[in-house]
């Protein structure tokens, strides 16, 4: 990856299941991800993960974030539009091959996060959403990242790779 990104936009959702709403700025906190969000680790309230205050926290759930070209791309390929936050992605990206991110060290906003996994669709994203999502978003469905150093990230904020 080569120069930098933007954040177009930003979403939490307070439950699991709740709709994504935008948000002006997230505060994201190293370990435990975005403050108010269903995943952040004092809440524990996402559809996927279940961890007592003793277990170690699961890898890749601080954050995670797509391509904002992917969503345009599976609108015009196959006709699927998803609404702002429809995707269930906390970040919106322009400019920046998320993929390549994986393993790496970058900077989203002010925080530092690393790339863990990608963040492929799942059957609850296209029984939330439509038929065929799932397919659409193979491979591009994002990025499920780390948070390393607390920060907070805007819309207009750079994401730039430190490595």
């Amino acid at each position: 990856m080569t120069g930098s990104g933007t954040v177009e936009r930003a979403f939490i959702a307070h439950e699991a299941e709740a709709q994504m709403e935008e948000q002006v700025d997230v505060e994201a906190i190293a370990g435990k991800g975005l403050r108010g969000d269903r995943y952040f680790s004092e809440i524990e309230t996402g559809t996927f993960v279940k961890w007592d205050s003793d277990e170690q926290r699961h890898d890749g759930y601080d954050l995670t974030l797509i391509e904002q070209e992917a969503v345009t791309a599976i609108e015009r390929e196959v006709e699927i539009e998803l609404a702002p936050g429809e995707h269930r992605r906390n970040i919106e990206t322009r400019d920046v091959a998320l993929n390549h991110l994986v393993g790496q060290q970058f900077r989203v906003g002010d925080a530092i996060c690393r790339g863990n996994r990608l963040c492929e669709p799942c059957s609850h994203l296209q029984r939330i959403t439509q038929d065929g999502v799932l397919q659409a978003l193979t491979h591009r469905g994002g990025l499920r990242a780390d948070i390393l150093e607390d920060g907070m990230i805007r819309p207009g904020d750079a994401i730039e790779p430190l490595e």
